[in-house]
């Protein structure tokens, strides 16, 4: 199975509201984009347990919580003018550029 490379509706950077799961309704800064596997990761969703075990003298171990990867599909957007999760559709302005727009305020999303 060949893992084929999705273009993803967010990015790193952008605000996102959790639409399904046991964080829905949650929102949250995505930290990494993984086009891959269709997958992102948000800051304060779906924490993972990890019990991570002492190496050397120095360091310390113990249980640590971080954020797992959870399919792009249960986020959406949230836009920063005027703060509502939406869909996102795509324009090219005068001088070539290719922007992403809001669906609900028709305002250009900042990168």
């Amino acid at each position: 199975m060949v893992n084929i490379p999705r273009k993803l509706h967010v990015k790193k950077g952008d605000t996102v509201e959790i639409i399904s799961g046991k964080d829905k309704s949650k929102r949250g800064k995505v930290l990494a984009a993984l086009p891959k596997k269709g997958k992102v990761i948000v800051e304060g969703i779906n924490l993972l347990t990890k019990h991570q075990k002492a190496r050397g003298a120095g360091q310390q171990g113990g249980i640590i919580h971080q954020e797992g990867p959870i399919y792009s599909s249960k986020v959406m957007l949230v836009c920063n003018r005027c703060n509502k999760r939406t869909r996102v559709s795509r324009k090219i302005l005068e001088d070539g550029t290719k922007v992403r727009v809001c669906k609900v305020c028709n305002e250009v999303i900042s990168d």
